[in-house]
């Protein structure tokens, strides 16, 4: 009760105190364009502020609270204000202290977590826990889940802890109790994630403990349980503002609708266009859909762009024109034309590299701009490893943002500790890396008795490992240390018959490490085997492990460049938003790789996918390249690549084209081609590694029809058609064909195809 207490003693206060002068209205305007001014200057009610990419939603968002301050006269503990970071707060109160002194000092300026948490402080006896309850971090949260299903009977190395608690999360993202998440669909899998669901709940009771997502679904389950809490709240934040709300999920669009709705006076700032965290449980239908909820919503849009040049913006426009959930607009800007965009089709991985090089000397040279202001933008983190060992060779600064060096990965690392193992048995810090990678069963105290025994006869850890019994290493420690033992004497032997990379996948499978990133089957899983197959292709240049990883250490040192030079940043596109660069390259445009292969079945996907190149290609300020490879090494193998269908979404009068146009090789796919039916991942996982995987893929039969030119064929989702052409070989054999129904044209990978000869 004392949030209520609190509020009226503050109401006193204000109404007592000498206020600071007020700040001129039009102090707060006049250097807005009309449409920020009508969205600073809003009356009342629901506003809906469209703010496409550097079109200055922070400087409205700020003004809009400082005219409410000193214009309407609103107190400061009357506004909520929400955003997604602690940076993007701290940012926003500090813009608004400059504009209007000390009164902004007792806003609510807060993330999502930390708004809840300050409420369920206030009125955790509401949902019975004590004020003082502790929140688990991830590490904990996962630790509970796997005692669960070790409890329940759950086979922890089939079903992985973290996979349970991402789908626990997602129904807690859901709103959904166990009983609802089950009442979705009744299969064996969600069962148990059921099962395990509600003991996790009745565990972080128990414990007066709440796990992150707690955070908000409680907030929002409080609110709802206790009118009297409700209602103080509602009354007291007379008007909510939201920031990037395109990112919001059900969970916390639900609490902003809530707080809102007494005084109605809801402001929320956002572009659909802009929305890439599906993978987090965001949902763009809350942004597209509030006017739909507000019926009364003032929309304002936000459409000049004071960040880059009208050519980028009109590739920007160009591209996300093609997706259908969004709300119309068009980026204009005052500061001309500025250069075309430059693409390059590269041979392979290592020449687009160099020419990525290349491109980042020639801003420098000709343009005068410094490293630390240019960007190399790639889809998933395993592209980053050549791109980083052309900008070591040609010695270009770089740091890789929000991410780890390639080589510092965590699976990289754990494979290349047992590739030096191999090449030095007595190598004692590899060997305490991997001696329980994966899991053993060898604790803290097993490896304390290795290194007792070790010290006392002079001998390294790893010659101490072949003599666990001695060392009084025994039960399942034990077996797990003879286990290891007898895991590096079966690769010893295969490495005398097989070269660096195709000795990498032996280590990534023999081990365990690819099985338990297959079972795991998250995204994060899925980008560590893209990264292990990166690692694969990057030994198999090399005659021997000895010269890789002489290469690796020399690499190593050559990296530690003078950091005052500035650098040039390595970032995924996700990575990347809200971010800034007068330079960017955007690489790796190719189909399965920018759109992803997850998304060439699934239109959500790929719209999101095309509004992540979005992002990309609006973060350059005057310079825009963009580049892809014709093949590339995947798992150890050179696979032939199709251009990406962003690539020719791009206007060519915008584009300068710098490498010799290869037409039998440049093909693209639209929105409507589907050839690879979701599969290539998979695909190539399991034939890379020779491993059986939970989705293992083979050849549809298609590849062995001998199809030619003319022939007729049936595909199970298009219909009948005709061959026009057939390229490659094996299981890289394409057709092009033209479907009867439309006459659309589409080309097939065979092998990965369910098609028949008519």
């Amino acid at each position: 009760m004392g949030v209520s207490q609190g509020s009226f003693g503050d109401a006193e206060l204000w109404g007592n105190q000498s206020p600071e002068p007020h700040l001129d209205a039009a102090r707060l305007t006049d250097d807005l364009t009309e449409p920020q001014r009508q969205a600073v200057t809003h009356p009342g009610g629901p506003l809906l502020v469209v703010a496409g990419a550097g079109s200055g939603k922070t400087r409205v968002l700020t003004r809009r609270v400082a005219y409410l301050l000193e214009v309407d006269r609103v107190a400061p503990w009357e506004i909520l204000a929400i955003t997604f970071t602690n940076k993007a707060a701290d940012e926003m109160k500090r813009r608004v202290a400059e504009l209007v002194g000390s009164r902004s000092e007792r806003m609510w300026v807060q993330t999502f977590h930390s708004a809840c948490l300050r409420l369920l402080r206030a009125n955790a006896g509401v949902l019975g826990f004590e004020p003082g309850f502790t929140i688990y971090d991830s590490d904990e949260s996962r630790s509970e889940v796997e005692r669960i299903m070790k409890d329940l009977g759950v086979d922890v190395k089939v079903t992985k802890p973290r996979s349970v608690l991402a789908m626990i999360s997602a129904a807690k993202n859901a709103m959904q109790s166990p009983t609802a998440y089950l009442e979705v669909d009744a299969d064996p899998k969600r069962e148990m994630v059921a099962k395990v669901y509600q003991r996790y709940e009745d565990s972080l009771r128990r414990a007066n403990a709440m796990d992150f997502d707690d955070l908000l679904l409680n907030a929002v389950r409080m609110l709802q349980k206790d009118a009297d809490v409700r209602q103080r709240y509602q009354r007291q934040f007379r008007h909510v503002l939201v920031d990037e709300f395109q990112d919001t999920n059900g969970v916390q669009n639900k609490l902003v609708e809530i707080l809102a709705e007494y005084h109605g006076n809801i402001c929320v700032v956002g572009d659909a266009d802009q929305s890439i965290y599906r993978f987090r449980a965001a949902d763009v239908r809350n942004i597209l859909q509030f006017a739909q909820h507000h019926p009364d919503t003032t929309t304002v849009l936000l459409e000049e762009n004071f960040r880059s040049t009208q050519t980028i913006l009109d590739a920007a426009n160009a591209v996300i024109d093609r997706n259908e959930s969004r709300i119309p607009k068009n980026l204009f800007t005052q500061r001309g034309r500025g250069d075309k965009i430059r693409r390059y089709a590269g041979e392979d991985e290592y020449d687009e590299g160099r020419w990525v090089i290349a491109e980042l000397r020639r801003f420098r040279n000709e343009y005068n701009i410094e490293w630390r202001e240019m960007a190399i933008f790639y889809r998933t983190n395993a592209q980053s490893r050549v791109l980083e060992e052309q900008c070591i060779r040609a010695g270009v600064p770089y740091r890789v943002i929000s991410g780890l060096r390639f080589y510092d990965r965590k699976e990289v690392k754990d494979v290349l500790a047992y590739a030096r193992l191999l090449v030095n048995p007595r190598d004692d810090v590899a060997s305490r890396r991997v001696i329980n990678e994966p899991r053993r069963g060898v604790g803290a105290v097993a490896l304390t008795k290795l290194q007792s025994y070790a010290t006392d006869r002079n001998i390294s850890f790893s010659e101490a490992v072949r003599f666990s019994e001695e060392a009084g290493v025994s039960g399942k420690a034990g077996s797990g240390v003879r286990q290891f033992a007898a895991l590096l004497d079966e690769l010893r032997a295969l490495s005398n018959d097989l070269p660096p990379g195709e000795m990498i996948q032996a280590i990534a499978r023999e081990s365990g490490i690819l099985d338990e990133l297959l079972t795991d089957g998250s995204d994060e899983a899925r980008s560590r085997i893209e990264n292990l197959g990166e690692l694969a292709s990057a030994a198999a240049e090399y005659e021997s492990m000895l010269e890789f990883l002489e290469r690796l250490a020399l690499s190593a040192e050559s990296d530690q460049l003078d950091a005052s030079a500035g650098a040039v940043s390595l970032m995924t596109m996700h990575v990347a938003k809200g971010l800034e660069f007068p330079a960017v390259v955007m690489t790796g445009l190719e189909e399965g790789m920018f759109p992803h292969s997850r998304a060439l079945v699934d239109q959500a996907e790929l719209e999101e996918e095309r509004r992540l190149c979005y992002v990309g290609i609006t973060r350059a300020m005057r310079h825009l390249s963009l580049t892809h490879a014709w093949t590339r090494t995947m798992w150890g193998r050179r696979m032939d690549a199709i251009t990406s269908r962003f690539w020719s979404e791009v206007p060519e009068e915008l584009c300068e084209e710098c490498s010799v146009v290869k037409p039998m090789r440049r093909s693209t796919f639209s929105d409507t081609d589907y050839g690879f039916e979701g599969r290539s991942s998979d695909f190539t996982v399991g034939r890379a590694f020779g491993a059986a995987t939970p989705q293992e893929a083979r050849g549809s039969g298609a590849e062995q029809l001998g199809l030619r030119s003319g022939d007729r064929i049936i595909h199970d989702r298009f219909g009948p058609g005709t061959v026009l052409s057939v390229a490659g070989e094996g299981e890289r054999t394409r057709a092009f064909v033209r479907f009867d129904e439309g006459q659309s044209e589409k080309q097939l990978v065979l092998s990965i195809s369910p098609l028949k000869r008519l």
